[in-house]
């Protein structure tokens, strides 16, 4: 259950005023909680309708953006009802909702925020922004199956967009998408004769997993985010739901 704070407090946390400017409207009667006259000291949570002068005052969240690396697992959505939820397994204390998805059996980079355009502007598959995975498969890497990868391939009454595919060993390959269609890599994957065995995430645009340990998560730093708004400078806000 959420704390209940001062209201002169509340009031200067949403940037409304000082907390003695707060405490001269309350005075004044110019304040009101819930339809009824404020008084001095009372305290308040979010959840109350706080007015001034007919007025609704609300705090500003934080806005916040998370990188995690995520453990397979665990389930991308903020429905309490999936068990076990990224948002539960997180606990941040603000809330916060994944950035498109990673199926419960991948793993690897995965964003939270609480900024509805910026998600809009990342996963809109119109915009051509990069999401590298490393993947791992049931028998070995030939050229046949690289080319083919590479060239586009029919999942889903489409035919996915031509991308960047490398291998890396005898049974793991990188590839590039610009794209988001539901389990693509695995339907990729799957229409060549493959299985995929582990599947990782390592890259979101500039976004990386470099640092994070398994299960861990952190804020974005403050360069990342300027190169990540230089990306999106022309990015499409219209919405889009990844769902790979």
């Amino acid at each position: 259950m959420e704390e209940k704070i001062r209201l002169n407090k509340y009031l200067g946390s949403a940037g409304v005023c000082s907390r003695r400017e707060a405490d001269r409207l309350i005075v004044s009667g110019q304040v009101t909680v819930n339809g009824k006259q404020a008084d001095m000291g009372m305290r308040v949570t979010s959840a109350d309708e706080i007015q001034i002068r007919g007025k609704k005052i609300r705090i500003q969240e934080k806005k916040v953006l998370l990188l995690m690396n995520k453990p397979r697992g665990i389930i991308c959505t903020a429905q309490e009802r999936e068990k076990p939820n990224i948002v539960e397994y997180l606990h941040y204390p603000i809330r916060v909702y994944p950035v498109g998805r990673l199926d419960k059996e991948s793993e690897g980079l995965i964003l939270l925020t609480n900024q509805g355009d910026l998600v809009n502007r990342i996963m809109r598959a119109g915009n051509f922004h990069e999401k590298e995975y490393i993947v791992q498969v049931n028998r070995p890497v030939t050229k046949d199956f690289l080319q083919k990868m590479g060239k586009g391939v029919p999942v889903l009454d489409t035919v996915t967009r031509p991308c960047p595919v490398e291998k890396i060993s005898e049974d793991t390959f990188r590839i590039i998408l610009t794209q988001g269609l539901n389990r693509q890599i695995r339907r990729m994957c799957e229409y060549l004769g493959y299985e995929v065995v582990r599947l990782k995430r390592v890259r979101i645009m500039n976004l990386t997993l470099k640092g994070l340990k398994k299960g861990d998560y952190r804020e974005i730093t403050k360069q990342e985010l300027r190169e990540l708004e230089r990306l999106l400078k022309d990015s499409d806000s219209r919405p889009w739901k990844e769902r790979r």
